[in-house]
């Protein structure tokens, strides 16, 4: 893109009021406009319109990356919105850019961002008739005011008033805003997708009113009212009620999320425009003509998340099992907003690596990933630290001094996760140095050679097993890091065999890692110990690691103990090891803790923590418990991949593998994935004392059937085996 226009700003600052730019030019001979392209970016997020028409369906644009060193800019075309006397406007809000975050702690980083202004770059291109083009662009001529939108951060929320008329008269003035850390859009564009109508209202025992919309939803609300000038609707939101059946804003922390609009006269509708928030939940605080005027068809509430392409389906005879499986699928569109954040609501909304990582093969499952988590890598490469050192969550706020195993870690297992879902070694050839620099990091940090000894680590986070008043499990955090050091390693000489590079070094480290993990830990304490040393194929004997552990599940109960680390692998161990049936135990359990506990007390997304609602329905805490946290949703790889048996036999699902294994406590469980090379498809139920498979691969395939290996074809087979 060739850039004639500047960098503008308003000249006299609009305080907390969102500036609208405005642009007025005549088109006499507008017919002969045969194109018309805008470009444009801001420093905050965007909502630009021609003639009143909302230019393109990306909200939030121009998105969140590392803004020091990338900023996307879009491309629009308007041909079909414009007329021969023309109105460009465009509101620009603090949205990731400069509203403060995070809010649960400082951040320096982010404060560097907050002090720079609204600022705007934009470029109308018209071609016409004759090949000849022109452009308008942003300069010291475009005019600015304070617009409808009186207060917008992606926190706190937004006000709007629509009966004050944007004048667009004051003046701008050119800066010099970023231009070296411009690039074109490279992620999915953040859009709207279901709209979901208010499913009850009731009144608390507070005598509040609140809207349910029976589904917990990142977006915002669209109301529909009857109101005079200078009326108000004010709004509050929340995930869950009290035990008393109340409305609950205690677990939002700081995060005032307000939704305040302050009406014009007649009928009207509004929805926000430059923030989001995370909710099932409304009170109506506020409503034109009194809040008995206040009913639920008056509200509709609107998902907004990446426009990712839905690929993977799961549904059986177990309708608690099918509402996780929907919980899990809204956890990911809730937390996939351009960046996958650990939650859509609190003072927080960060781009987490270690809940990324371990949810990566999940998400490329539910939805063409690709080009969600090559955007978001890319960040990840460009805050990567000169010594490999890679932040606590991406965009790197926080700037920790220090990385942490299984966090850090996503440099290595998100760019091989993608590589395996869709084949494509352009997302290793763009990672690779990121993936490499790593590993060097925790090799030249690391106070004991081989091992990952010193640094803070946030361990098995939140495991069952932890110690009072800790938060982060009762496995050994260097026994954990060491784990994913070797990981990591072996990652990134699978990676470079790939790309064709020369991995020997990384090979010799490997070699000299496995051995000083198995001389240093002979022994495992925890379920997420030995959880490791299986999957990473890092004990001595991985069947005796799986063997204790399995012990370990029964002795306590059937429970798992294990926390952020140990969970997205443990029904793996147990299946790959010979324990098939107590990973479906796990899966199946419906008391706390379990993934069906939740589902038990009314989840319609994945929580932060198991007991989230304890059994008593009082709250596990208040100053950390989100019931939009999607980590937990790793849990489908497994029910893809396992129960259902699909697997890439080589990365991209060019050749598949399909072993289903199932249990006779299902009746039957189906299975979609629309790969890069068509749909594959594993079904199977009981019938008549079988079980009856229907396979469809849409490539070669080898089909494992009750321990027998059939080689395929392209096609669709049936197979039957005993139940036993």
């Amino acid at each position: 893109m060739k850039w004639t226009a500047k960098w503008i700003r308003p000249a006299a600052d609009t305080g907390d009021a969102a500036p609208v730019y405005g642009r007025y030019f005549t088109l006499p001979e507008r017919e002969k406009v045969t194109e018309a392209k805008l470009f444009i970016t801001a420093l905050g997020v965007y909502e630009a319109e021609l003639n009143g028409e909302r230019v393109g369906d990306f909200i939030l644009a121009p998105g969140w990356t590392s803004y020091y060193r990338r900023l996307q800019y879009q491309e629009y075309d308007v041909s079909g919105l414009l007329e021969e006397k023309n109105t460009l406007t465009v509101t620009v809000g603090k949205g990731w850019y400069r509203s403060p975050m995070p809010g649960f702690q400082s951040s320096p980083y982010q404060q560097g961002l907050n002090e720079c202004p609204a600022g705007l770059l934009a470029q109308l291109v018209l071609t016409y008739a004759d090949g000849h083009s022109e452009s308008l662009a942003t300069d010291a001529d475009w005019n600015v005011s304070e617009s409808r939108v009186r207060f917008s951060e992606i926190y706190d929320g937004e006000i709007y008033d629509a009966s004050f008329t944007p004048s667009i008269d004051g003046e701008t003035l050119c800066f010099e805003g970023p231009w070296d850390t411009l690039i074109p859009q490279q992620g999915e564009e953040i859009r709207e997708h279901e709209r979901i109508a208010g499913a009850r209202a009731f009144t608390t025992p507070k005598g509040e009113l609140v809207i349910d919309f029976g589904q917990e939803v990142t977006g915002y609300v669209e109301t529909v009212l009857e109101g005079k000038s200078g009326d108000i609707l004010d709004l509050s939101f929340a995930e869950v009620m009290d035990k008393e059946g109340n409305f609950y804003t205690e677990n939002y922390r700081s995060a005032k999320a307000q939704y305040h609009y302050i009406c014009r006269d007649g009928q009207q509708s509004y929805k926000p425009k430059l923030t989001f928030w995370g909710f099932r939940y409304i009170r109506v605080n506020r409503f034109p003509g009194g809040l008995e005027k206040a009913a639920p068809e008056c509200f509709t509430a609107i998902a907004v998340h990446s426009d990712m392409k839905r690929t993977g389906r799961l549904i059986c005879s177990n309708p608690k099992l099918n509402r996780l499986f929907d919980n899990i699928i809204w956890g990911q569109k809730g937390n996939f907003v351009d960046v996958p954040t650990d939650c859509p609501q609190r003072d927080e909304r960060l781009g987490w690596t270690g809940d990324a990582q371990v949810f990566v093969r999940t998400a490329c499952l539910n939805y063409d990933a690709e080009k969600f988590f090559t955007k978001w890598l890319a960040d990840m490469a460009a805050d990567q630290h000169e010594d490999g050192y890679v932040g606590h969550v991406i965009p790197d706020l926080l700037q920790a001094p220090a990385a942490s195993a299984a966090w850090g870690d996503a440099a290595t297992v998100c760019p091989w996760e993608v590589y395996r879902a869709y084949g494509n070694t352009a997302v290793l050839e763009n990672q690779f140095e990121c993936m490499h620099k790593w590993v060097d990091y925790i090799t030249a940090t690391t106070t004991t050679p081989n091992l990952w000894t010193g640094g803070t680590h946030y361990g098995d986070w939140l495991g069952l097993d932890a110690p009072s008043g800790s938060y982060k499990g009762s496995s050994d955090e260097t026994f954990i890091a060491s784990a994913f050091y070797a990981h990591s390693t072996d990652l990134v000489i699978k990676a470079g065999k790939s790309l064709g590079r020369d991995v020997s070094s990384y090979e010799t480290l490997y070699d000299h890692i496995l051995a000083a993990f198995r001389a240093a830990y002979p022994e495992y304490r925890t379920q997420t110990e030995c959880v490791l040393a299986a999957h990473f194929r890092l004990a001595p004997d991985c069947q005796a690691a799986a063997d204790q552990l399995a012990r370990m599940v029964e002795e306590c109960g059937v429970k798992l103990q294990t926390g952020f680390v140990g969970t997205p692998y443990l029904l793996h161990v147990l299946s790959d090891y010979g324990y098939t049936e107590l990973a479906y135990s796990l899966l199946l359990r419906e008391q706390y803790p379990s993934w069906l506990y939740p589902v038990t007390k009314g989840a319609t997304t994945i929580w932060e923590h198991w007991d989230g609602i304890m059994e008593d329905g009082g709250f596990w805490s208040a100053d950390m418990n989100s019931y939009n946290h999607y980590a937990y949703g790793s849990v489908a790889d497994w029910v893809y991949g396992v129960a259902a048996g699909i697997t890439p036999a080589v990365p991209g699902y060019e050749k598949v593998r399909i072993a289903p294994m199932p249990d006779r406590r299902l009746d039957w469980l189906k299975a979609s994935l629309h790969t890069r090379h068509g749909l594959v498809r594993s079904q199977w139920k009981q019938q008549d004392g079988m079980w009856r498979y229907e396979i469809t691969t849409p490539v070669d395939a080898e089909i494992v059937i009750g321990g027998k290996v059939h080689q395929a074809t392209a096609g669709t087979y049936y197979f039957y085996s005993e139940i036993r």
